[in-house]
């Protein structure tokens, strides 16, 4: 749906557009702006789209006929920054998003771990940032996705002391060992660590912490099921141990699951993160694909 672009389109930092039809923003850009799809996404998580004036980082973002679409010449996170296991999706002074590989972890574990943290920090230094990255929150170090660390301690102190009201959506995505035939449901109940740290669900309260898992069930075939999961409490290897209570663990899973590997990694996957950013209060919305691999066993 190419515009009826002015010839003044291109003034100052931004390129301007004027949306003639409904349809979801990433359309709009990529029909409308001359770059590859690679570089329009890297633009709308780097906060370069205004439309009718405010910042929307939402590929699916509805437009309707008459907004006004604003696009940044610059904002493209060229922050030089190249990492197997990382990439940074989103940067400001006090906050980095990441979408995490398979097989790093969050935060060092012994001596001389590989992990994120270490991985920041690092392009901190070499980007000349007075800064460090600071820990919110965790992802298993087989399990890939989104993340957010903070760039300072107070930030770090509010998005911890407020996560559960700043975080509104955070969801995952799986493929579990075998066909589940209900549309989703909910998975609750306790869950605590034994001496060993494997993690025990229970029906009762067991002295442990109380975990609620929402599910449904996005594709199936009669040996796997692909699901979307939505936590309404964040407890340690939570997906992992409720996929196994239901008799369908998680792929790959060697901790909790039965011993099916299709794709030969934990086939898990932080899809979806949203919350109010903890200084300016802006809504922030970030998604990645599903894993191409994931996708390819439900053709």
């Amino acid at each position: 749906m190419k515009t009826n672009m002015p010839s003044d389109n291109r003034k100052g930092d931004y390129w301007y557009f004027e949306v003639s039809e409904e349809c979801a923003l990433l359309q709009f850009l990529l029909a409308n702006v001359n770059e590859s799809r690679n570089k329009v996404k890297d633009t709308l998580h780097g906060r370069g789209v205004l439309v009718d004036g405010k910042c929307v980082t939402q590929f699916d973002y509805m437009l309707r006929p008459g907004m006004k679409v604003a696009v940044s010449k610059t904002k493209r996170n060229q922050n030089g920054f190249k990492s197997r296991y990382i990439k940074i999706v989103y940067e400001d002074r006090w906050i980095v998003v990441l979408e995490k590989s398979v097989g790093i972890l969050s935060m060092a574990a012994g001596h001389s771990s590989l992990n994120v943290k270490a991985v920041l920090d690092k392009y901190f230094e070499h980007s000349r940032q007075k800064c460090r990255a600071h820990v919110v929150h965790r992802l298993d170090r087989d399990t890939s996705g989104l993340m957010v660390y903070a760039k300072d301690i107070q930030t770090e102190q509010i998005l911890e002391h407020n996560w559960h009201d700043i975080v509104y959506d955070r969801r995952y995505v799986a493929v579990l060992s075998g066909e589940i035939v209900e549309e989703g449901g909910t998975i609750a109940s306790w869950l605590k660590d034994n001496k060993a740290y494997i993690t025990y669900s229970s029906p009762f309260d067991n002295g442990g912490k109380y975990a609620v898992t929402h599910f449904h069930v996005l594709a199936r075939t009669t040996e796997h099921s692909l699901v979307e999961f939505q936590l309404e409490t964040g407890r340690k290897n939570q997906i992992r141990v409720h996929s196994a209570d239901i008799g369908h663990p998680v792929c790959g899973d060697a901790k909790y699951g039965n011993g099916d590997d299709p794709l030969h990694r934990l086939c898990l996957h932080a899809y979806r993160l949203c919350f109010y950013h903890p200084v300016t209060r802006e809504r922030m919305e970030f998604e990645t694909p599903v894993p191409t691999a994931f996708r390819r066993m439900f053709k």
